[in-house]
């Protein structure tokens, strides 16, 4: 990727300055759930889906979305928004596996995995937003 400042960029409008700051406080707040989970009885990825921060990070990235759309700040949104579904999912996953005795080991993997994919996911986006850099987006996004 090139080192050339966001607004000069074809495709991209320079984000207003308090949309930047509403992007970093919805790290933040995924932030706070991941070290709730570490710090606590809690895991990271049910402190992640169930934890207020988060919860009310997933709303902000709601609300703000459509302010974000043919800026940089968009590609992060939706990274944010689709940790938090997948991250939901995957708990879902995990807990119907749970429920037969010889699934657990595999649902305890499955949980401690998405946690790690979670402090990662959070960590890459922030790193970009700071560097003012698009998040990746998946191949099959429209």
């Amino acid at each position: 990727m090139t080192d050339t400042p966001t607004a000069t960029r074809p495709g991209f409008v320079e984000p207003d300055a308090s949309l930047v700051t509403m992007t970093h406080v919805v790290y933040a707040l995924h932030a706070a759930s991941i070290l709730i989970g570490i710090s606590s009885a809690a895991l990271i990825v049910t402190a992640f889906v169930f934890g207020l921060p988060s919860i009310i990070a997933v709303i902000l990235n709601y609300m703000y979305r459509n302010e974000a759309r043919g800026t940089f700040l968009e590609s992060h949104f939706r990274w944010q928004i689709r940790s938090f579904w997948f991250a939901l999912l995957w708990i879902v996953i995990a807990f119907a596996i749970a429920l037969t005795f010889i699934g657990i080991p595999v649902a305890w993997v499955l949980v401690v995995g998405t946690g790690l994919w979670l402090v990662y996911r959070v960590a890459r986006g922030w790193l970009l937003l700071k560097d003012r850099r698009p998040a990746p987006l998946a191949a099959t996004s429209a």
